[in-house]
This record gives C-alpha cells, structure tokens and sequence, in this order.
C-alpha cells in the first residue's frame, strides 16, 4: 500500500480549502452557480465506483494543440503528397487514439472509498484518508485527488489487483458538524494530451472540536459534593483534595505528578498521591460562568482546555452548559462527550 500523507507528516500531501472555486467577477459568479447545481445533483455516498456513467474526458491543452498540429500536417501531407506525411500523421492519430482508451480506463473501474473522518480541534487541518482499490491486473498510473474548487493535488500510483491510501487535508473555518467536501479525482496519464476526471461527494461527516485556549489557564476551584460534609475547602484543582505519601498500589491519575517533577529535578525519587478520602468530599464542574470571560467563543476555548487539561490530570469533572449538564467521569469516552458537547453547543 503506498500512502500520502499531509503537509505536517510530509512534502506529498496538500493544505486545502474547501468550497466552490474562488474568484470575482461574472464569469467566477457563473462557476460558483453551476458548482452548487452540479454539487446538488450528486448523491452522497462514502464508496464509490467509477464506471461509464461518472467519468468524463475532454482534451487538455497540449490536447488541442495536438490537434492543430495534425491537422497541419495532414493538409502539408495532401498539398505535396508526402506518402511519409501521411504515414506519420495516422501513426500519431493511432497513438492519439490508444492514449484515449488508455487515459480513460485508468479510472473506470476503480473504487474510491472515505474511511470515516476522526474528529478534529478547530485550527488544525483535518485528515480525509481515502482507499482507491482496483481489482485489474494492470497498474493504475497518477492518478490524482483534490478538493473541489482546489488547484493543489496528492498523486498516487494504484498497483495491480491491489489498493493506494491517499490523505487530503482541508482546514474547516468553524466548529460544530461539517460535511466532507465535494471531491475530485482525475489523471492525464499517459501522454498528458487528455483529461479525465469525476467528482465526489462523500456522505460522511467530521466533527470539529473548538479550539482550545493556549496557553491553558488553570482549572477551576472544586466544589464540595452534595452528599459530602460541605467543609471541605475549595482551592485550586491542584491543591482541592490533600496528599499524602505514595503507597503501593495507589492509581496513577492519583499521583501529583508536578510534586513529582520537582522531586525528581532535586534528585529524589519521593512521590506523593491525593488523599483519596478528602477527594470524595469535592468534584470538580466546568461550566462557562467559571471562565470569567464574556465573549462565548472564547468561554469554550477555554472550556475545551479545561477538558484537556483535567483529564490528562485523571481527575473526574463534569461539564455544565446551557441547557445541558454532563456528569462527573473521567477517561476518553467522556472526554469525546465533553467535547461534542462543546462543539455543538
């Protein structure tokens, strides 16, 4: 399998932006329009197979210019009556003719399919990871994907009876519940004289976490539990529950890791834990009244860090929003939840 990955991870993969193509003035005012009726016309599906009925083919401009040089040279042939004449013009329009069939079964016949998208903090590109599977025995040669509306491409040579993994990366302008872009996949191959190309309009969709705030502010104050004594102090998330010394057996998350950090850089290697028994008497809540900011994009901001922050701590929190509340837990699954939540808020 030959993989493609983005910019971050390496030079063959492409940053793109997705949407209708850009421009001003009436002739891109046009495009953007036959871009979005072509756009609804498609159906939405993750895998798609590309057969007679969604392949397309029109020569490019060397195309063109092939052409006219035939052309020419069939006239100059029949003016002086050049037997050679003749002879390479038909081999030349024989060749044409090959690289037709040629260019066009490089796609007909392939299966394209989007696994489906994990989910990604706003800021960041997000990864499109696409399968291009073939089931002839010939090799497929450059073939290449974009975004629609895009000029930056990832190419990929597809082996016989065998699958290539390409990642497209495009970077979302919002939070929330996106739909993956309308793709496009097309090759020249194998005298760059035509064009081939189809496009795609994945079903799935990605989800785009906030982004969250840089550098991350420290959590805030626990409160005491409901059912615990109410007299337990609320201090910082890092001092709320008291410690004493480590003892076998204790968890990991329970471990003050920057007391540690610490001990280790002065050459001891004491740890300390969380007293377990006065940590039952607080929990910790994030919620927006909390951040002590105004502007509601940058309170998730700040929530999302929060979420970070807590659990890479290993400490239970819950997630108070309007009209939703998220009890206290702890681990990946309910990080997701906090997320999403914030997301979609």
């Amino acid at each position: 399998m030959k993989s493609f990955s983005p910019s971050s991870a390496g030079p063959l993969a492409a940053q793109l932006e997705p949407g209708a193509p850009a421009g001003r003035g009436p002739l891109a005012a046009l495009r953007r329009r036959w871009h979005r009726w072509w756009n609804s016309r498609l159906p939405r599906t993750n895998t798609q197979t590309l057969t007679q009925r969604n392949v397309y083919i029109l020569p490019t401009g060397a195309g063109w210019m092939l052409a006219l040089t035939l052309l020419l040279l069939l006239v100059g042939s029949i003016n002086f009556q050049l037997n050679l004449g003749y002879l390479l013009t038909f081999l030349l329009v024989g060749c044409v003719a090959v690289s037709i069939y040629v260019c066009h079964s490089t796609l007909r016949g392939l299966q394209m399919h989007l696994l489906d998208p994990a989910p990604q903090f706003l800021g960041s590109g997000c990864t499109l990871e696409i399968q291009l599977n073939s089931t002839r025995k010939q090799p497929r040669h450059a073939i290449g994907m974009t975004v629609y509306g895009s000029s930056n491409w990832v190419w990929a040579d597809v082996p016989g009876a065998g699958s290539a993994a390409v990642q497209i990366a495009f970077k979302p302008s919002r939070r929330g519940l996106h739909d993956v872009p309308t793709l496009k996949a097309e090759t020249r191959y194998p005298l760059g004289t035509f064009r081939v190309w189809t496009i795609w309009r994945p079903a799935a969709q990605v989800l785009i976490y906030p982004e969250p705030e840089k550098p991350a502010p420290q959590l805030p104050p626990g409160e005491a539990r409901s059912s615990g004594s109410g007299n337990a102090p609320a201090r910082g998330i890092g001092e709320f529950d008291g410690v004493r010394a480590y003892q076998r057996g204790d968890p990991l998350k329970l471990v003050v890791w920057k007391k540690a950090a610490k001990s280790f850089a002065a050459g001891s290697d004491e740890l300390v834990s969380r007293d377990a028994q006065q940590s039952q008497q607080q929990e910790l809540w994030l919620d927006m009244a909390a951040t002590g900011l105004q502007a509601p994009e940058a309170r998730i901001s700040r929530l999302a860090a929060w979420v970070l922050q807590a659990d890479r701590l290993g400490v239970e929190y819950g997630l108070r929003l309007p009209g939703r509340e998220i009890g206290p837990d702890t681990g990946a699954a309910h990080r997701h939840r906090c997320l999403e939540a914030l997301a979609l808020c």
